[in-house]
């Protein structure tokens, strides 16, 4: 390595989480188009042993080191600072909220959301909300920078830890290349025959967790099923739905079972025929640091309905119908209005693809090397 390159910058990102749902998708992304932007810089990956790869795909000045603890485990804390040491880093990218306090070097973090200090109740014990709330806030005072993907997440971020307003910078998220493309019909006849996509539906894409408010969306797609359009059904998209026995008793009681459909973990190339196919995207959730899923859904031309509530707007901007996820009222008009409204869904679509190309990774990556050359201080 020359002098001058080592003189730079080495830059070491906590990759461990690199398959994880939303924070893998973060990683992931940004290391892609670090590897395009960066030439000079050189970054060393955490990975898991089996992910080693993903460093060199990245780029001739990218390279792995495996640390094998796990994270959120008692080994991270001082395992992580001393790999980052070992590799000489200048400054240590965390993309979670996790940030060991024996870290010695510069320091980058990233805090996502503060859905554990916001919803306490969705934590399975009070030792879990302790440390939550304990690793917050001693990642955002010990950062040197704290990230974050919306104004809404700067705000919480500044309401529950106190840190001064000029330390948390906003980068937004961007949409993932693999939405951005169009299916070919081949592909979409596949996928409409593969699940009996025969019918219209509306869908959901996301996790399954109590503040994505899917009970009171199936009580909404029931309300507006009665004045809808004939045959319509709700299909949700998400992993471990077996582990939420509310859904299936809300579809249930409002006698359901017929027009709901539960589908796992979806590949991206799937995702993108579902978004294609769907007549609506819902995504009524209470809390979202950021929320990918209506974006994405923008970017295949469907009609999105979404929360009035945190980043949701601040993401959507006007190219969604906002309702107020705690009315279920409120929900099944914004169903309705997507659904049945021409005028509207075509407006929709027209402002939704713009709105999508507004949100790139390679700008988030820009943004973020940035942040990394003010912190050490390089031009």
């Amino acid at each position: 390595m020359s002098d001058k390159l080592r003189e730079t910058m080495r830059i070491v990102l906590d990759a461990r989480k690199l398959h994880d749902f939303g924070i893998g998708t973060y990683i992931r992304n940004l290391v892609t188009e670090l590897g395009r932007l960066d030439h000079e810089a050189e970054y060393v990956l955490l990975t898991k042993p089996e992910d080693a790869a993903a460093a060199a795909a990245a780029g001739p000045n990218f390279r792995a080191v495996v640390e094998t603890s796990r994270p959120y485990s008692l080994a991270e804390q001082w395992r992580v600072p001393m790999a980052a040491a070992r590799a000489g880093a200048d400054l240590l990218h965390e993309p979670h909220y996790v940030l060991p306090p024996l870290t010695r070097c510069r320091t980058v973090v990233t805090i996502h959301d503060c859905i554990h200090l916001r919803f306490p109740e969705y934590l399975p014990s009070r030792a879990a909300f302790a440390y939550a709330h304990a690793m917050i806030r001693l990642a955002a005072r010990k950062a040197d920078r704290v990230l974050t993907v919306s104004d809404a997440s700067k705000r919480d971020i500044l309401h529950y830890t106190g840190v001064p307003p000029e330390k948390v910078v906003v980068v937004h998220n961007g949409l993932d290349a693999r939405f951005a493309a169009a299916p070919d019909a081949d592909a979409m006849d596949r996928v409409r025959q593969r699940f009996q996509l025969d019918h219209p539906f509306v869908l959901y894409v996301g996790n399954i967790k109590p503040h994505k408010n899917l009970e009171r969306l199936i009580a909404a797609f029931a309300s507006m099923r009665a004045d809808g359009p004939e045959g319509l059904k709700l299909v949700v998209i998400g992993d471990e739905t077996s582990k939420h026995p509310g859904l299936r008793q809300a579809v249930h009681r409002h006698r359901l079972d017929k027009h709901v459909r539960f589908f796992g973990f979806q590949p991206a190339a799937t995702l993108v025929t579902f978004y294609r196919l769907a007549r609506a995207f819902v995504f009524p959730s209470l809390y979202e640091g950021f929320g990918l899923p209506p974006l994405e859904a923008m970017a295949n031309e469907t009609p999105v309905v979404t929360s009035n509530l945190s980043s949701l707007p601040e993401v959507a901007g006007d190219a969604a119908v906002l309702v107020d996820p705690y009315d279920v009222a409120s929900i099944a008009e914004g169903i309705r209005r997507a659904v049945t409204d021409e005028p509207l869904r075509q407006q929709l679509i027209a402002r939704g693809r713009a709105r999508a190309r507004e949100f790139s990774w390679a700008r988030a990556a820009a943004d973020t090397l940035a942040v990394y050359r003010e912190v050490l201080g390089a031009a």
